[in-house]
């Protein structure tokens, strides 16, 4: 549909698939295809951003590669009507550049000549309220109107019915309120499925689920909320799935929206989420993934700039528009009102400010300093080089719990607090705690948490890295829960560490010294940690209730909400309050696959 409100559909691409009486003519399309491609030059990276995004600037990392081709599909965007906005404008008339220069940069990734795609997967993150679904629905409504290739499917997959219903409607009305596009369109508003009366292609919004996406060959896929696709435990499979029919269909793309995660990125989202931010930094280059990344510089939110209602346009480039000034203004002294979680929630939707902490009503007093006492320089062989003393703190569990290993430092020079933490589980955790799974996995690839699938490994793997600390010299104490301990107990012994060094450490309200000793040292700065993501989801799950003078930790949430590497880091503490001296060096045993972790 062109801008003055005719219907434009494009003609089929010359076919690059030979005949077999073909075969020269064949070598020559291929040959200039491949001249082609090698002519143009363009980078998606985009390594001015924090630059760009705080003047207000494009943050689209090039201009589009087939400019007739962008022209095309923005004649048709544009001229889409938006009808739940006030005088039902087009796209054209009422969307600010940066939602059009996008969808521009999608269209002209399209070689008509050719049939390929030059750029097929594009990654947007994007405050609440600046138009996703306007997106979702105008590109792949437009993509539609443009498709040759006969019954091509396009999918929008979203997280949830609601959110798949949220993504349907605006196609839908889109196409019920013009009449070049309903006659063009068969719409069927149960099964959320829009037809090409011509092409017999559709355009179908799908909720996920282990089934909606299997067998299917889709030309093009709109994921939407990817965020939440990063919590359900298949969600990468459920992705990879739907992409299967893009290897055969070189037009074929996937493009991502998202806000920021409620909580900790996890899973398939995680992952894109930090591949995008590679890209877009220059650290990895992929000319064929585009990515666009409102969130604020680093500078920003350790100055706590991101607070500032005059900073906001930043990730909201729909500031003043669809989002506006006086709501952000009001949610947010209500949500300062309710506390640092329901906060920290709020800036995540509204302002993209990831969660590295999840902090929530009545969270653990040290959790709000926990994130800047991080060093992700300090891995267990600097922690071992830089300390006079060490001690570890063990919490154990049942086959559903993580037995977590807290090797603790104090420093030779300074004195300060030096924290290490490995963790690990029984891998039928995955299936017991399905919602948690992803971020199983994600510690799992960060090395900080071991899936085992022999019981006993555990206590063996926590048996040789003892061992070792034993072997330096340096191991004063080994604190854990007195209860159900007897195999770890055994495990230490057989190992050379003395009785005397293994003590027990009273759990619950007994534990309110270690508590506050280690709230004092985070406080003060005198502590040190990894900067670890497990140890920060920890903390975040931890709660605190008074018990008369003293302080008891529990969990924050029922479930897979883990606080036992938290746990540990108590019973270190309990051990370090001791003053400990070392036992002096018996003999030095590197191993570096333990060391270097």
């Amino acid at each position: 549909m062109a801008s003055d409100g005719t219907v434009k559909t494009t003609s089929r691409v010359r076919k690059t698939t030979p005949k077999r009486s073909g075969i020269k003519k064949a070598v020559k399309q291929v040959a200039a295809i491949t001249a082609t491609v090698a002519s143009l030059t363009w980078s998606t990276a985009c390594p001015d951003w924090e630059q760009r995004i705080v003047a207000r600037e494009s943050l689209i990392p090039c201009a589009p590669l087939f400019p007739a081709a962008a022209k095309q599909g923005m004649d048709v965007f544009n001229a889409l009507k938006l009808v739940d906005v006030m005088g039902e404008p087009t796209i054209g008339e009422s969307c600010r550049p940066w939602l059009k220069d996008f969808a521009a940069s999608f269209f002209g990734s399209y070689d008509p000549d050719t049939g390929v795609r030059h750029i097929n997967e594009f990654f947007l993150l994007v405050s609440k309220k600046n138009t996703k679904s306007t997106i979702a629905a105008g590109v792949m409504l437009t993509q539609l109107v443009l498709n040759w290739r006969r019954s091509a499917e396009f999918l929008i997959l979203a997280p949830t019915k609601e959110a798949a219903d949220n993504a349907f409607k605006p196609a839908r009305d889109m196409v019920l309120n013009d009449p070049d596009l309903d006659a063009i369109f068969h719409v069927q508003q149960y099964n959320r499925v829009i037809t090409h009366r011509q092409t017999g292609a559709t355009l179908k919004v799908v909720a996920a689920d282990g089934q909606a996406v299997v067998g299917k060959k889709a030309t093009g896929i709109l994921i939407d909320e990817l965020w939440e696709f990063g919590k359900k435990p298949t969600g990468e499979n459920m992705i990879m799935e739907a992409m299967g029919g893009m290897s055969s269909r070189p037009e074929g793309f996937v493009i991502y929206l998202s806000t920021q995660s409620e909580e900790e990125p996890a899973g398939v989202f995680k992952s894109k989420l930090e591949y995008a931010r590679s890209v877009r930094d220059g650290k990895l280059e992929n000319k064929k993934f585009f990515p666009v990344i409102y969130e604020f510089p680093a500078s920003l939110i350790e100055g706590e700039k991101h607070k500032d209602p005059d900073n906001w346009y930043i990730t909201n480039p729909n500031y003043g528009l669809s989002v506006s000034e006086d709501f952000l203004l009001s949610q947010f002294d209500q949500q300062k009102e309710a506390g640092e979680g329901p906060l920290r929630v709020w800036m995540a939707k509204h302002l993209n400010v990831e969660v590295g902490l999840s902090l929530r009503e009545k969270a653990w007093a040290g959790a709000k300093y926990w994130e800047k006492c991080g060093d992700p320089d300090l891995t267990l062989k600097e922690l071992v080089r830089r300390s006079r003393v060490l001690v570890v703190g063990i919490d154990g569990g049942g086959l559903d719990d993580f037995l977590s290993m807290v090797v603790l430092g104090c420093d030779d020079e300074t004195e300060d607090w030096l924290h290490w933490q490995r963790s690990w589980v029984f891998c039928d955790v995955l299936k017991t705690r399905k919602e948690e799974a992803p971020r199983y996995l994600d510690f799992e690839k960060q090395g900080d948490l071991v899936l085992v699938t022999t019981m006993q490994d555990d206590i063996i793997e926590l048996g040789d890295i003892a061992e070792d600390l034993s072997r330096s010299g340096k191991l004063a104490l080994i604190g854990l829960d007195p209860a159900g301990v007897a195999e770890i107990v055994f495990e230490l012994r057989r190992r050379g560490i003395e009785e005397s060094q293994i003590v027990g450490v009273s759990q619950g309200w007994k534990l309110t010294g270690p508590i506050k000793t280690l709230e004092r040292k985070l406080a003060d700065g005198s502590f040190h940690h990894g900067g670890r993501p497990i140890m920060a989801w920890a903390v975040g799950n931890a709660k605190a209730q008074a018990r008369g003078n003293n302080i008891e930790i529990t969990k924050q949430l029922a479930g897979g909400k883990k606080i036992d590497p938290l746990m540990a880091t108590f019973d270190a503490v309990a051990c370090m309050s001791k003053n400990p001296e070392p036992p002096g060096s018996k003999s030095i045993f590197d191993r570096e696959d333990l060391w270097d972790s």
